[in-house]
């Protein structure tokens, strides 16, 4: 079975951890390779504090902390992502107002954002589906008119941009995702991404359980207490030492996984010229980072036969996200606004392919032809639509 997902695996990441357990002697967190880490993340995407935590998920609740989420603040949000978006604002009490998306990109159309805003309205988290940049402008545009922070669900997004700038570092607050289905793997963590810097110092704190531990390390204080709230979101050194092999070679994991893409998109774009199918759109102010790449299928049906077609085939290509507005807990902790014209129809057509930096180029080929195969040995199924 071809897999759709393999995290990356280096020798030089096992001599890291061999490293920091041997050498070091150093396991918990904010040791020599978390502080590299977080400094390599800084310099190469210019944000003013980028700090390891535990996951994606705890770098966003983090986040909701800093935006001080209070019972029965709101929050805007696409319902089509992972629930840890959501799940992180709910936790401080957040009320979830969804959006519908833009069917091109997958992400939220913030030409309905503003529709969704309330007096109780207090972030806007824009969530950079597949890598590829929401629009920026408009969302910090009418953050900046209604007094909004901008929270950046950048978990798929790393090493891409907009308009020139890194994704995670355009709003308030990003955060990344080193899970390892995620083009850069710790196997679980992430990042808090500070934009702003009056936020730096508590961030800090609430990342070091509450206490002002990171200032008593560096000198300003004599000695380190408990002074607001917080918990412990530090990851472990052997994560981050298995990270920082992959971050030396950033640019080489992100060259081999657009050339996989880019066989993907020549491959099958005559079946979506043909119509068959839906491919990836890019806008031209955003640099993706090949996190994914997925077709889309004229409706569920014909999902789940292509689905099921190329499990035959020995291909393992899955489904992605059950809309957030359409769960149990998305009813009680959230509501969608407007109409869902898009949001579940699309997910129901969306269909990710294997990607991931071992992938042999050959491989994709392979894909592409069973793909095409399946249109040539099941035509009734696109006549019928």
């Amino acid at each position: 079975m071809i897999n759709f997902n393999e995290p990356v695996y280096l020798e030089k990441s096992m001599e890291y951890v061999k490293k920091a357990i041997l050498v070091n002697k150093h396991l918990n967190g904010d040791g020599e390779f978390c502080a590299m880490c977080a400094k390599w993340l800084e310099d190469r995407f210019q944000s003013k504090k980028i700090m390891l935590t535990t996951s994606c998920t705890h770098g966003l609740e983090m986040a909701a902390l800093l935006c001080n989420i209070q019972k029965g603040d709101e929050v805007i949000m696409p319902s089509y992502t992972f629930v840890s978006t959501a799940d992180a604002f709910v936790l401080r009490g957040a009320h979830i107002k969804f959006i519908d998306i833009d069917p091109k990109t997958m992400n939220m159309n913030a030409d309905l954002i503003e529709s969704a805003i309330t007096k109780r309205t207090k972030v806007i988290v824009p969530v950079h589906y597949a890598g590829v940049g929401c629009d920026m402008d408009k969302i910090m545009d009418i953050a900046k008119n209604h007094h909004l922070l901008v929270v950046e669900d950048a978990a798929q997004a790393m090493m891409s941009t907009y308009k020139g700038k890194f994704l995670g570092t355009i709003g308030d607050f990003g955060s990344y995702s080193f899970h390892e289905t995620k083009n850069y793997t710790m196997g679980e963590g992430g990042t808090i991404n500070i934009n702003n810097q009056k936020y730096i110092e508590r961030g800090e704190i609430i990342r070091e359980k509450g206490t002002d531990r990171a200032r008593f390390f560096r000198g300003e204080v004599d000695k380190y207490s408990w002074v607001d709230v917080g918990s412990s979101y530090l990851p472990s050194e052997l994560n981050a030492a298995y990270l920082y092999a992959q971050l030396e070679v950033a640019d080489q994991i992100n060259k081999k996984r657009l050339t996989l893409w880019n066989n993907y998109y020549n491959g099958l774009y005559d079946l979506a010229n043909q119509e068959y199918i839906d491919l990836p759109y890019i806008p031209k102010e955003c640099q993706h980072n090949a996190h994914m790449f997925y077709i889309k299928l004229k409706n569920l049906q014909q999902r789940t036969e292509m689905l099921n077609y190329l499990r035959e085939k020995g291909i393992y290509a899955v489904f992605h996200y059950v809309p957030l507005h359409n769960s149990k807990a998305g009813k009680k902790y959230g509501e969608f606004v407007g109409d869902d014209v898009f949001t579940t129809k699309e997910s129901d057509r969306l269909l990710r392919l294997p990607m991931f930096y071992s992938l042999p180029v050959e491989v994709v080929n392979y894909v592409v032809d069973c793909i095409r195969d399946f249109f040539i040995h099941k035509p009734e199924l696109f006549i019928s639509l």
